[in-house]
């Protein structure tokens, strides 16, 4: 009889603590998502004050930013009619310099002249009162070559940065041209506009688009034209994004908020060739990002002649030496990618 009563008061015993574990488990839930939902609430009512309030230019920074993104465009859109938000985006964007880039405005000299005192790929830190970042510079552009993924169309899929660093052999390498990413759930296999690789074009030949890329003489070449037009220039390897940064050392003219404050990735070439790669952090505590205005400043200081952005936002990724060294916005880990701009190692030996 003894031995039965001890078996229910166990028993008992293990159902209070049960009991208990799951009050405190409900409460845990029960708090959590009071919290989740009085943070909803606080950003929205903040969002819907900023788009309401007397401070055009915070309504106008917040809707560029949005719309810059691939899953947030659709805030914006509950305040605003696409009219509207077309009206803000074009008095906040930057408006490029209508020319293509003159190659005989660089001097390739690293090859010709190596100086020993110039380590081959340089990493610096870039900060300002709203991101960080890094840039990379390369200083022979015969380097930096387009990585592709593979086949292109809506059934295809694209690939990380590290491995499309890999596929080349490469030891470095940025995202490169845009893709289809309809809510932020593109697969990477379908690039906007045109793609040349080793003078060969994949996609986009007779779409008129702005093309960043190398000619066969090393040189970024950055206008409006069509892939066909881009093969006439002797383009080696391009894809397409934008908008351009710097013409022929002429700054684009940037109006209002310049795009927001985003996640950026870059461009740029100086006049002896060395070529700026810029990533910036964004959608962060600790960096919200940059507008258009402060990667050309950036770029400008360091000696960029020709420039453009790249595509951004959670797309945004550096790598080297085997590592991602930015802090991505995406919050699935590495994206997939349609294309790359990476860096093949030295001639006689890696990094």
């Amino acid at each position: 009889m003894a031995t039965r009563i001890d078996y229910d008061m166990v028993m008992t015993g293990k159902q209070s603590v049960r009991r208990r574990a799951g009050v405190i488990v409900g409460r845990f839930f029960a708090i959590f998502g009071l919290t989740l939902l009085f943070i909803i609430i606080f950003l929205f009512g903040l969002i819907t004050i900023t788009f309401n309030g007397p401070s055009v230019s915070a309504r106008n920074l917040l809707v560029s930013t949005l719309m810059e993104t691939s899953a947030a465009k659709f805030i914006p859109r509950m305040y605003f009619s696409e009219e509207e938000i077309q009206t803000i985006m074009a008095g906040n964007t930057a408006v490029a310099v209508n020319e293509i880039s003159d190659s005989s405005m660089v001097s390739v000299a690293v090859k010709d002249n190596p100086d020993s005192n110039i380590e081959p790929i340089e990493i610096i830190e870039i900060k300002g009162s709203t991101y960080n970042g890094k840039l990379m510079i390369v200083h022979d552009p015969s380097r930096v070559v387009v990585s592709t993924s593979g086949g292109y169309g809506e059934n295809a899929k694209g690939q990380t940065l590290a491995n499309l660093v890999a596929k080349e052999n490469a030891v470095a390498g940025v995202n490169a041209g845009g893709f289809a990413d309809e809510n932020g759930m593109g697969s990477g296999g379908q690039p906007l506009g045109l793609v040349i690789k080793d003078g060969v074009i994949l996609a986009g030949a007779e779409v008129r688009s702005c093309v960043i890329g190398f000619d066969r003489n090393d040189t970024l070449i950055v206008g409006t034209m069509t892939g066909y037009e881009a093969l006439e220039r002797g383009m080696r390897d391009a894809v397409s994004f934008g908008p351009v940064f710097i013409v022929n050392g002429k700054r684009s003219d940037i109006y209002g908020t310049g795009g927001g404050l985003n996640p950026r990735t870059c461009i740029g070439q100086t006049a002896d060739g060395s070529v700026l790669l810029l990533t910036i952090d964004g959608r962060q505590a600790t960096s919200l990002g940059a507008t258009y205005g402060d990667c050309i400043d950036i770029l400008q200081s360091y000696g960029a002649i020709n420039a453009a952005n790249l595509d951004g936002g959670s797309s945004t990724s550096l790598y080297y030496n085997g590592e991602y060294i930015n802090v991505s916005a995406s919050v699935y880990g590495p994206r997939d990618l349609p294309t790359a701009f990476v860096v093949l190692p030295e001639e006689g030996g890696a990094e």
